[in-house]
């Protein structure tokens, strides 16, 4: 059998222990065959002690680089992570698993991640699938490339491209967005249009969805346990959101 990890990545301050827990609990609760659930990360105390830990690679990244743009996410891309190997799925801390993701690892490509369209950007039109990094996949030390060409010249990178995500698409030849239904934005698909939202709840996810992503704001954390608006221009959301209390106190 090839080997099955779920890889995600915490840094800073601004996910705590507890969000790698959940994150393992839900993932655990949603994987019928047998995988390695793997943080890298330099804070560990709080990890679940069945959580596999490492220290994220020093890509000598300055500061800054780590709040606009995921860049350390680059470091999925070594040759050799720790000697971890076979299909790992990567899947950012600010995700809520709310199917069977068995459906992820099955998916043959080379490359598959989140393909943002008009109804992931707003404001403008997207003529085809955008990559978004909140949930990739891929054969562990196959695409050695992306981080050494990354390593080989970072100030053209950051100039070339507006974050890790858009650097990512530029060094593949070819990658497959996942089934529309299978990763949904929170803010985008589940929240209502400006206006309704100040009176209605988020819709759930439906019973075809497997993540919801929560890019930007807001972070579940800002949801969980609140009654009444919570906004920050443009988005609304009017809490409570019953199903999402109900994922944090499950897996808390």
């Amino acid at each position: 059998m090839n080997d099955r990890v779920v890889l995600t990545m915490k840094w800073g301050e601004v996910f705590p222990a507890s969000y790698v827990n959940r994150l393992f609990s839900a993932v655990s609760e949603n994987i019928d065959r047998p995988f390695k659930f793997v943080c890298l990360t330099n804070e560990t105390e709080g990890l679940h002690p069945d959580i596999v830990h490492f220290p994220l690679p020093d890509l000598d990244l300055p500061a800054e680089r780590y709040a606009h743009g995921a860049w350390p996410k680059l470091a999925a891309f070594k040759d050799d992570l720790y000697g971890l190997t076979g299909r790992c799925l990567f899947i950012d801390l600010d995700t809520i698993i709310s199917g069977n993701l068995e459906p992820f690892f099955d998916f043959e490509s080379p490359f598959a991640a989140i393909g943002s369209g008009d109804d992931w950007r707003r404001g403008r039109t997207v003529t085809k699938p955008e990559l978004a990094s909140g949930v990739f996949a891929f054969d562990l030390g196959t695409l050695p490339h992306v981080l050494e060409n990354f390593l080989r010249d970072k100030d053209d990178a950051y100039a070339r491209y507006p974050n890790e995500q858009s650097f990512i698409e530029g060094q593949l030849k070819a990658w497959d967005p996942w089934p529309a239904s299978w990763v949904v934005s929170f803010k985008r698909h589940l929240c209502h249009p400006i206006g309704r939202d100040l009176i209605s709840p988020p819709h759930a996810p439906d019973e075809t969805t497997k993540i919801v992503a929560f890019h930007g704001d807001p972070r579940p954390i800002d949801l969980v346990g609140r009654k009444g608006l919570w906004t920050k221009f443009p988005h609304s959301v009017r809490c409570p959101v019953e199903w999402l209390d109900a994922y944090w106190a499950r897996h808390g």
